[in-house]
């Protein structure tokens, strides 16, 4: 089973939000309420405290969520420029179908990368979206039934959060760090054609980028992209989350690994995401948020 649990995204406005999800990607609301102070000190973010959020489902009843945070836009923010949680995959049953619905005149919506299958990865097939908010979205049809892959097999149309995407200045040191830390098992680095990537940056036809993905008892959750100089730290307001794709939440068995390494050590959460267990929060070398429930 996927440790995936969450992916949380910061928006303008989260009704808005939770209404666009709902209607061009079938998602419906598993909780909605103010963020406390003492869950936004965990996050580092106190300025975040008292912000709505929104916790929502896939149609297929998928217990791995996305959560919406409301918070002001930050005007240097550029999607796929900077350092941090970049981009988040939503595995769908036919990715041809879900293009048309995003391209429907009314889609709030914009195509950024038309359905193709991906470079040195045939058993895949994705496209992305990015939505008023700037949030960036795979939407990946997957193209094998096999639970050997490590690739989940969606059942509805538009199903959950498989894979988050951290871009990092120094894949090998992200890579040691996810390795000693969290015990994963890394693949890779794999160079193939990146068209998010080189779209962002403008790198020349035909240039490469690394990636490396990342499983846990075989299924595959995390994808470690080695991003180009030109690319930057995230810009954000003080002491408030940043804007973008702003936390990932996994669920593991063995908290203790993580001791030594705690940005705000666990304590136990309610919620139908945290479910009354323990809950911490890490950062990674790039400084991103990793939220750790005790499973």
């Amino acid at each position: 089973m996927t440790p995936l649990r969450c992916a949380t995204h910061v928006v303008a406005d989260v009704a808005a939000a939770a209404q666009r999800y709902a209607r061009w990607l079938d998602y419906t609301v598993a909780e909605e309420g103010v963020v406390p102070d003492d869950l936004a000190a965990a996050w580092l973010a106190p300025a975040s405290a008292g912000r709505r959020y929104v916790l929502m489902r896939a149609a297929s009843g998928s217990d791995v969520l996305l959560r919406f945070v409301e918070g002001d836009p930050v005007p240097d923010y550029r999607p796929i420029r900077t350092y941090g949680w970049a981009a988040i995959e939503l595995c769908v049953q036919d990715v041809e179908i879900v293009n048309q619905r995003m391209l429907a005149a009314d889609s709030p919506f914009e195509v950024i990368g038309p359905p193709k299958p991906l470079d040195g990865f045939p058993t895949v097939k994705p496209m992305q979206v990015r939505g008023p908010d700037l949030e960036t979205v795979y939407l990946t049809e997957i193209r094998v039934e096999d639970p050997a892959s490590g690739l989940p097999s969606p059942a509805s149309l538009i199903d959950r959060p498989f894979i988050l995407v951290l871009a990092c200045p120094d894949l090998s040191r992200t890579r040691d760090w996810m390795d000693s830390v969290l015990g994963l098992e890394l693949v890779g680095p794999v160079a193939i054609h990146y068209s998010m990537i080189s779209l962002a940056f403008g790198l020349p036809t035909g240039e490469k980028v690394d990636l490396i993905t990342g499983k846990w008892q075989g299924e595959v959750f995390l994808e470690l992209d080695q991003y180009p100089q030109a690319a930057s730290a995230r810009p954000a307001h003080p002491g408030a989350l940043p804007p973008g794709v702003a936390i990932c939440t996994l669920a593991f068995p063995d908290l203790s690994r993580m001791d030594g390494h705690w940005a705000s050590p666990p304590v136990v959460r309610g919620g139908p995401l945290y479910a009354g267990r323990r809950v911490g929060v890490l950062t990674t070398p790039e400084g991103a948020l990793l939220e750790v429930i005790e499973q």
